[in-house]
């Protein structure tokens, strides 16, 4: 067998895929749903900021004064923006990506 012939049937074989089904960890489906419900509830926090920031928005425009509503829609937004990619990291971390 022939130098060439041999390189090329170990890059054959070199270059087969290998297949890799992931598998969640033992105990993950109640991880999964601590985080779920946990979502659940910074979303109706978040949604409840929103809500009372503008109703204050409106008071303060209304009856004057020092206008701190635009602090807490800010806040609720970002507040919204970590906790929805702390849940993706999380999914991903736990279901191994897939």
């Amino acid at each position: 067998m022939s130098t060439a012939a041999l390189l090329a049937d170990t890059a054959a074989v070199l270059a087969q895929q290998i297949q890799i089904n992931p598998k969640p960890p033992p105990g993950s489906e109640k991880l999964i749903n601590v985080v779920n419900y946990l979502s659940w509830l910074v979303m109706l926090a978040g949604i409840s900021a929103l809500i009372y920031a503008g109703g204050k928005f409106g008071w303060e425009r209304w009856h004057g004064g020092a206008v701190e509503s635009p602090k807490i829609i800010l806040a609720a937004l970002f507040g919204g923006i970590v906790s929805t990619s702390a849940g993706l990291i999380m999914n991903a971390v736990v279901t191994g990506g897939g």
